[in-house]
């Protein structure tokens, strides 16, 4: 009886926490620094939730690691709806590292909400006006080309290293904690070239700042409706893309990741939203928690496989 009564309590508490969730500040994490599509999708998200749910929404940039850091931090966190984590898909950070804090079960995914590719950008002072030349040059010089490259297994990186084995060049990539600082040093002429998400680059094309060769889509960005795709510039079938979405810790009480999906998918309605986020070059793209796991599966086994292919590796 002392079990049964243990269980029921339980029980009757998370129904109770269901139902006034939630009732205090919600704190977004984001395994990013502030600068690129990452933080701004997040900030994005957090805005609109906050509305949905009456409550403050809290971003807090947990930069390193390819977002491990975050994400390490979110999946020790409690499972109580208020420490949640906008992440892309794990499975690429556990092709890339030997050891993680976390497991892929150590998380509830509660929704899809952006997609979007990167473009590869140089500095004005390179002699680069084509892919074409770009790849030349690269050829001709084995690692001498130094490449930005936002951290650890960011989409950015991954594109980077995908484009090395379909060019069949090799660059020299410098790791920095995010795609902000890297268009830094790329604008200040300190590192010719960068795979930068579509946002952060958006206004420095358009105003002359650097230039834009060519987007990891295999069709043309609305940000960037006049830069040619790789696969148009004869990388036949390039496309390297990545997702952000809203995940919290193992253990998240049904009703609270529906109550969140829910919001999020009211949320998506807004044309402000999806302006905001189109701005940031994603795509919106909302998925409900099973379509995101289905979607995580299938991304684990292509990217587990690109990696492999492309001999992409953690220095």
């Amino acid at each position: 009886m002392r079990v049964l009564g243990i269980f029921i309590f339980i029980c009757l508490s998370t129904w109770a926490n269901a139902q006034t969730y939630p009732s205090k500040p919600i704190h977004l994490i984001v395994g990013y620094p502030p600068g690129g599509s990452g933080d701004f999708t997040t900030r994005i998200i957090g805005d609109e939730l906050a509305k949905e749910l009456g409550v403050a929404v809290v971003v807090e940039n947990k930069p390193g690691a390819g977002g491990s850091i975050a994400s390490e931090f979110v999946a020790k966190s409690a499972p109580d709806g208020y420490t949640l984590l906008n992440q892309g898909n794990h499975q690429i950070n556990k092709s890339l590292y030997k050891s993680l804090g976390y497991e892929e079960k150590d998380f509830i995914p509660v929704s899809r909400v952006a997609n979007g590719a990167t473009v590869l950008v140089v500095n004005n002072d390179t002699p680069f006006k084509s892919l074409r030349e770009l790849i030349a040059y690269a050829k001709a010089n084995p690692g001498k080309l130094f490449n930005a490259a936002a951290g650890f297994g960011s989409a950015p990186h991954i594109a980077a290293c995908a484009f090395e084995a379909a060019a069949g060049i090799k660059l020299t990539s410098v790791q920095y904690k995010g795609g902000g600082p890297a268009m830094t040093d790329l604008l200040g002429g300190q590192i010719p070239m960068l795979f930068s998400s579509l946002g952060p680059s958006v206004g420095a094309v358009k105003s002359g700042k650097i230039r834009a060769l060519a987007v990891t889509s295999l069709a043309r960005s609305g940000a960037f409706p006049d830069v040619p795709t790789m696969d148009e510039l004869g990388i036949k079938g390039f496309e390297s893309t990545a997702w952000y979405g809203l995940l919290g810790p193992a253990g998240l009480p049904p009703e609270v990741s529906s109550r969140l999906s829910q919001a999020l998918l009211k949320a998506g309605e807004d044309k402000n939203l999806r302006e905001q986020i189109n701005a940031t070059g994603c795509d919106v793209d909302f998925l409900s928690p099973a379509q995101t796991v289905d979607k995580i599966k299938a991304d684990s086994v292509k990217w587990g496989r690109v990696i492999k292919e492309a001999n992409i590796k953690v220095d």
